[in-house]
């Protein structure tokens, strides 16, 4: 059965997700991992948010831990409270250029520190990120996002080729001869975002290995049934 990735957490339930609340109702919906987007603080402090840029247009980058709303957590304390579940920590590659090497190298520093305690899988729409994640720290799981058909044939073969752990591309491009070419090349298949009950079972049938959901407790409804 594939496993349950709650995508910022349980973020239909704690909109808009990538919050404590959201990733808390991910353990309580029975999630087997989670999946969020981090960026860095101008004071160093990898911080899980969705876009670079605040709702009022101020810049995370731009902005010290504690000049950030409240509700923006540090990914420290992310880990802590949905342990002992899967992460997938996505690079944003939109954010300061300035802060991406720290960035990359203060995640890599968290995840490693775990050992063999958590399963992480560090991705980014940014292929060279997740290559630099792997030169840093050859353990840590690293897998290529993909929106776009047109390369997802190419990404497979990089990350193959490349030792990346799996490929996440949006659902609607995969099918069976995709999947099993990649099981083939030994690359796992994580498809997103998955909420709707046909597509659910859909990706199911064709052997996906995760499906990142908003709905993690009816996405396990749903594989559950059969």
């Amino acid at each position: 059965m594939a496993l349950v990735v709650a995508h910022r957490g349980a973020s239909a339930a704690v909109p808009p997700g990538n919050t404590v609340k959201a990733f808390v109702e991910a353990v309580e919906q029975g999630a087997d991992w989670v999946e969020l987007d981090v960026h860095l603080s101008a004071d160093g402090e990898v911080v899980v948010h969705h876009d670079p840029v605040l709702a009022d247009g101020r810049v995370i980058g731009d902005l010290a831990f504690d000049e950030l709303p409240e509700f923006i957590p540090r990914l420290l304390d992310v880990l802590g409270s949905c342990a002992p579940l899967g992460v997938n920590v996505e690079i944003k590659p939109d954010g300061l250029a300035s802060l991406r090497s720290l960035l990359i190298e203060r995640v890599v520093e968290l995840l490693v520190s775990f050992g063999e305690e958590r399963e992480f899988l560090v991705t980014s729409f940014d292929h060279d990120i997740v290559d630099e994640v792997r030169a840093l720290a050859p353990t840590l799981r690293t897998g290529l996002l993909n929106a776009d058909g047109g390369s997802l044939e190419s990404d497979l073969e990089r990350a193959a080729r490349d030792g990346h752990s799996a490929i996440n591309p949006w659902h609607g491009l995969v099918d069976q001869k995709f999947v099993d070419r990649a099981h083939a090349l030994g690359v796992a298949v994580n498809v997103w975002t998955v909420d709707d009950e046909q597509d659910i079972r859909v990706v199911s049938e064709v052997g996906v290995d995760a499906i990142i959901t908003n709905v993690p407790r009816f996405c396990r409804q749903v594989l559950s049934a059969g």
